[in-house]
């Protein structure tokens, strides 16, 4: 009710007077150059390049907010009407600060454009707004755009191998390592596929839960910065899961050599395949990492024979 009514009692930008208009400019180019610092205060750490661009695009919008003020002191008198764009129907909203903080590269540099283009609609603060559209396109042309964007695709790749990758690694090698015992015991004592689909099954899903609130649980990723623990918590588990279930599903075929035969094809496909990703994301040495998992696999593959036979 009341935010309807707060709406309906904005004015238009067309019933704004000069003295008006140029007042809103002022307070705008004031807001705005806070956000640019807001971006580049959030942005400093994982891009500086691009933050230093937002701190420039910063001092230029004070020093616009300087020549505004200027203009109104000569035209209408120091004082200054309060006219904030918050009251105005037609002016776009800017997000708060603690959403600035979360908020992506990519994200902030669009929104730093709309807010540009929104800047154009007030007559003599398009020509100094002409200066922002060249530090915009620097951002994607030249040098210093180069620089930020290999900067911010290092910070990219960075964050989605620390929020995806690390956990549902570890996740695929938890799941693939640690059912071998059970599975292959199982399988070796009771030479029945169904029951040991049935303990794989549980050893899967059990560990997927296990290692997906573990991961979630122990870190919020605020001082790590490996993102959304929900996220990671979800990789983890998923990825547990699978790994188990990789090697649990073949003994629904009822033949029991069948099943193992494939059961150990699979396991083989598994640990190269975790090879493979720690070579490629977490930059292993390929037969390091190959010689490692298989290794490790191997050892937990032999206990669930040598326990299964006993």
């Amino acid at each position: 009710m009341f935010s309807r009514l707060f709406r309906q009692t904005k004015r238009s930008l067309e019933s704004l007077s000069e003295q008006e208009i140029v007042a809103l400019a002022i307070s705008s180019e004031e807001d705005d150059a806070r956000i640019y610092l807001a971006y580049a205060g959030a942005l400093r750490e994982t891009s500086p390049h691009t933050a230093q661009m937002f701190e420039e695009m910063a001092r230029e919008e004070n020093e616009h907010r300087r020549m505004l003020i200027d203009l109104h002191v000569r035209r209408f008198g120091e004082r200054i009407p309060l006219v904030r764009r918050e009251y105005v129907r037609d002016f776009p909203e800017r997000k708060p600060d603690w959403l600035i903080a979360r908020m992506p590269v990519e994200t902030a540099r669009a929104q730093a454009k709309s807010m540009e283009e929104a800047a154009h609609r007030f007559g003599d603060l398009a020509i100094a707004e002409k200066g922002h559209e060249a530090k915009a396109r620097r951002m994607n042309e030249g040098d210093e755009g180069r620089a930020a964007r290999a900067e911010e695709e290092q910070v990219e790749r960075r964050q989605f191998i620390l929020t995806y990758v690390q956990p549902g690694l570890a996740g695929l090698m938890d799941g693939s390592v640690s059912t071998l015992a059970p599975i292959f015991a199982a399988a070796f004592a009771t030479q029945d596929t169904w029951q040991t689909f049935l303990v794989g099954l549980s050893a899967s899903i059990g560990a997927g839960i296990s290692m997906g609130f573990t991961e979630a649980a122990h870190d919020d990723g605020r001082i790590s910065g490996r993102g959304s623990p929900l996220k990671r918590g979800l990789a983890s588990g998923i990825m547990t899961a699978i790994g188990g279930l990789g090697h649990a599903l073949p003994y629904l075929i009822p033949h029991f050599g069948l099943a193992t035969a494939i059961a150990v094809a699979i396991v083989f496909v598994e640990l190269w395949t975790i090879a493979f990703i720690q070579n490629r994301f977490m930059e292993t040495p390929f037969w390091r990492a190959a010689f490692q998992v298989v290794l490790g696999g191997g050892l937990v593959f032999a206990c669930g024979v040598l326990i299964g036979n006993a």
